[in-house]
């Protein structure tokens, strides 16, 4: 969730990362191995010698980061004894605090009374 956070905020390489998390070299090589893979990061290489390549966010890891967001602002919220990073707009400065809500409605949907519904059975072809 790190990685995906720093990707969010602008690292794209690989030293960007580790200073950022402080892991070891091996640990973060796994790691961004694993995102590539699960698509939510896709690698380029910005350098032929030696190779070497950034980490961009896919779609998939763009629309990842809401999700993350709003975990932190949970965290922020239920967890205030400790000190966590926050949000903040970049154009206003103003201090973010990210909630999920419905794209159609504009609600938030922790306000909404909700259900779960199973999908129709697939048709077989």
């Amino acid at each position: 969730m790190m990685i995906l956070r720093d990707a969010g905020l602008g690292l794209s390489r690989f030293d960007e990362f580790q200073k950022s998390l402080g892991i070891a070299p091996n640990i973060l090589t796994r790691r961004l191995a694993m995102l590539v893979d699960q698509g939510l990061l896709k690698r380029r290489q910005y350098c032929d010698r030696p190779p070497r390549d950034e980490f961009m966010l896919t779609d998939a890891g763009q629309d990842y980061l809401p999700i993350l967001h709003a975990l932190g602002a949970w965290t922020q919220r239920h967890f205030a004894d400790r000190q966590f990073s926050f949000l903040v707009d970049t154009q206003t400065d103003a201090l973010v605090e990210p909630v999920i809500v419905d794209r159609a409605t504009g609600r938030p949907t922790g306000d909404m009374a909700l259900r779960l519904e199973e999908p129709p059975p697939r048709k077989e072809e």
